[in-house]
């Protein structure tokens, strides 16, 4: 292999790292930007019948849900309480390594950002945008895998990724003990992958708009 053709290899080895870094930014973007977004849930009680399901009022379902989301928040300090439902110690367990998962996607997000915007301002001075095409396209996979496995088979998709994820089975929660699985259907959680999915695309496609531009003005000034 010649000088060139290395430096071509490394040019787009680093270009895909780029990439990686796009896909784990958007997606820890996406994620904080979901969980967040509580009007997905509160818009979801009435299509998923949540109020027949729990046998509790939707003022009630949406104090919980809050408190849930509150607790898994980076800034929040002090221990799981609902204001309205039992839980067990298993299930304050799993809540607990949950937060731990959702605050690191915080971090994730902040890390990535700071590498990116000094990425981006190195590549801006050396006129270098050759990145952007080759991390929307990079940026594009992981959320093309999930979409598909989600679209094929959800359940067994969630059950997976649930495995994966947690070395124990506190995830498994009993009804009885921990009513607040009552409120968290499966449907619920495929509406917030979708969500994430549609994001990181938006993600991608925000990539491949701004380099066709770049590439477009460039071609006009070389006329």
């Amino acid at each position: 292999m010649n000088i060139n053709n290395k430096k071509n290899v490394s040019f787009k080895l680093t270009n895909i790292l780029i990439g990686i870094l796009f896909t784990l930014f958007f997606i820890s973007i996406s994620v904080i930007i979901i969980l967040n977004t509580r009007s997905l849930y509160y818009n979801s009680i009435n299509r998923l019948e949540l109020e027949q399901y729990s046998g509790l009022d939707r003022e009630t379902i949406i104090e919980n849900y809050d408190a849930l989301i509150d607790y898994c928040s980076p800034f929040y300090q002090g221990e799981l309480k609902f204001p309205s439902l039992a839980s067990s110690e298993s299930g304050t367990s799993h809540f607990a390594e949950t937060k731990v998962i959702f605050v690191s996607f915080y971090y994730i997000a902040a890390i990535t950002g700071v590498l990116l915007l000094f990425i981006i301002l190195y590549k801006k001075k050396h006129r270098d945008t050759s990145y952007l095409r080759t991390s929307a396209i990079t940026v594009i996979v992981l959320p093309s895998i999930i979409g598909i496995a989600t679209a094929l088979n959800f359940e067994k998709t969630f059950l997976l990724f649930h495995k994966l994820v947690f070395r124990n089975d506190d995830w498994l929660f009993d009804p009885t003990t921990d009513p607040i699985i009552n409120l968290l259907p499966e449907e619920f959680f495929m509406y917030c992958a979708i969500g994430i999915v549609s994001l990181v695309l938006i993600g991608s496609i925000i990539l491949f708009l701004i380099d066709y531009f770049i590439r477009r003005k460039r071609s006009k000034n070389c006329i």
